[in-house]
């Protein structure tokens, strides 16, 4: 790589790290691991200044001198910085709480997660980051604008405000053996816990005055597909292609239906009654999720679909306390790629805490044991899992940090066919819970087109969801709210896949090689957007 572009690259990262250090502790970065960042005003207008500067130098690489793995590396990084500007007008700073609470929470589960330090160096660096904490959300309070928040944004920070005074106050000194250190962490909770119930009380009240809009628009939402996933079409397309996928998943799922109704072929029905058969208790889900983890980790073996790297495991655990009111879905996060470490945690969707006994059955309802196998393999194996440790084999450090949901997610529906097509849902109703897992991701980019390009309201969201996904009507709800939060993000599940397997139609045509070693190539590369 010419000298010119390593310095950038190099620079790039080094920025990234001083202006979002809790995300230095995801990658394992050291020296970051007691700071929570500057999200001020200032800071803001400073990142957009050295986006506009970082990206004229980029652009101003020429290929002269660049191998492909280069040019892709330069590509990687403009798309990154042109999906900020792109969202620059939109300024969700100003808009959405969970600019200051993401990391606020994050920043110190992290670190009890990895466990890179000993405990007197994680309660040192716990405490400075709580303690950190009425700084940051104080930022947020001076920047948040009722013009421009959304009351529904508003309205799931306030779930995670009050997770997170429990969090900080009751959970976090468990993390260490009673004594001084669980003293000096109990100390600096409280600190963190009376924060986020002043930013509750000041969520509450902007709650009332809120009158910002959460729809990106269409013209947006299509320069983010073009531009940043470097996909040739625009939101308009994309809802048509989610529907064409939507019809022809429909025609499938009532031909496996007909082999379990007596050859009505009422999949919606089925779907209900197979959701009825879930485990009776959260930690029963956690267990039944572990147990076909491990089921799809030795399938691959059996089968020599991918290669596993050395040393990985995948630990099947509960959902954070302070996610489970804003994400109804399981979760992945990754071991950190700058350590030695293959050690990832699947995340089951256990209910908030307080949920009802309904909100709870609900919850199981929506993981049942039709679903369960094919969430364990987008989750683990070989889905977000092994791609994510089999990646850390890449030595281009950019690729490990610079990643799209277009390839991550994608891969994750990636995966769930792959194992369908060699046989690893056997039982009907596991097929037909594969099926129902992939019409959900279809019906999501038609919701999530729709709701941002105005042609869809937030109840006709969640009522399309629940007739067509087989969601329960919180699940629905949070899911929906989901999609008003994070642009495009929810149609990448299924286009990423769709993609993917176009990719691998053509290198096994051209002879390039088998099932196995297109795996292993596409996923080792990176979380890619697709045009790359």
């Amino acid at each position: 790589m010419p000298a010119r572009l390593q310095d950038l690259l190099d620079t790039y990262l080094d920025e990234l790290w001083e202006e979002q250090p809790v995300a230095a502790t995801v990658f394992g970065v050291d020296g970051y691991d007691d700071r929570l960042g500057d999200l001020s005003a200032d800071a803001h207008a400073r990142r957009e200044r050295r986006d506009d500067e970082r990206l004229a130098e980029f652009e101003a690489v020429t290929d002269d001198g660049l191998s492909l793995d280069d040019r892709i590396d330069r590509d990687l990084v403009l798309s990154a910085i042109r999906g900020r500007q792109i969202m620059r007008d939109w300024a969700d700073w100003k808009r959405d709480p969970a600019t200051y609470l993401g990391p606020a929470l994050s920043g110190v589960f992290t670190l009890f997660l990895q466990r890179l330090h000993d405990d007197a160096e994680l309660t040192r660096c716990a405490s400075a980051r709580l303690h950190a904490v009425p700084e940051l959300l104080a930022q947020g309070r001076q920047n948040l604008d009722p013009e421009m928040a959304s009351t529904l944004s508003i309205e799931r920070a306030l779930g995670q405000c009050a997770a997170g005074a429990a969090y900080a106050r009751t959970l976090v000194p468990a993390e260490v053996p009673d004594g001084p250190l669980r003293a000096e962490l109990a100390e600096a909770g409280e600190v963190a816990a009376a924060a986020f119930e002043e930013f509750h009380a000041h969520l509450t009240a902007l709650a009332g005055k809120a009158s910002g809009q959460w729809a990106i628009g269409e013209e947006r939402y299509s320069r983010l597909l073009k531009e940043k996933e470097l996909l040739g079409y625009g939101a308009a397309d994309m809802r048509e292609r989610g529907r064409a996928a939507f019809d022809e998943l429909d025609a499938q799922m009532t031909a496996v239906a007909r082999s379990l109704d007596d050859g009505k072929g009422d999949w919606r029905a089925v779907m209900e009654g197979l959701n009825a058969d879930h485990p009776p208790t959260p930690e029963a889900m956690r267990s039944e999720y572990e147990e076909w983890t491990e089921k799809a980790r030795q399938f691959l073996i059996d089968h020599e679909l991918v290669t596993l790297p050395p040393g990985e495991k995948c630990i099947v655990a509960p959902s954070p306390p302070f996610q489970r009111p804003v994400l109804a879905v399981a979760s992945y996060s990754t071991p950190p790629a700058f350590r030695p470490t293959l050690v990832g945690h699947f995340f089951v969707p256990y209910p908030p805490d307080g949920a009802s006994e309904s909100d709870v059955k609900k919850r199981l309802e929506t993981n049942s044991r039709s679903s369960i196998p094919t969430i364990a393999v987008h989750e683990a194996y070989p889905g977000h899992h092994w791609h994510l440790t089999w990646m850390q084999q890449n030595p281009r450090r950019i690729r490990q940090v610079v990643r799209t949901s277009y390839f991550v997610e994608g891969w994750g529906l990636y995966a769930e066919r792959l194992l369908h097509e060699q046989g690893f849902f056997a039982d009907p109703r596991h097929e037909l819970g594969h099926l129902d897992a992939r019409i959900f991701r279809a019906a999501r980019i038609i919701v999530d087109t729709s709701l941002h390009m105005g042609e869809m309201d937030v109840e006709e969201a969640v009522a399309f969801m629940q007739h067509n996904a087989s969601l329960s009507e919180p699940t629905a709800r949070a899911e929906v709210k989901r999609y008003c939060s994070w642009p495009t993000q929810a149609s990448s599940y299924l286009t990423g896949s769709i993609e993917i397997e176009r990719i691998r139609a053509a290198y096994l045509a051209a002879g390039k090689g088998d099932l196995r070693s297109f795996n292993d190539a596409i996923a080792g590369s990176g979380g890619l957007p697709i045009g790359l």
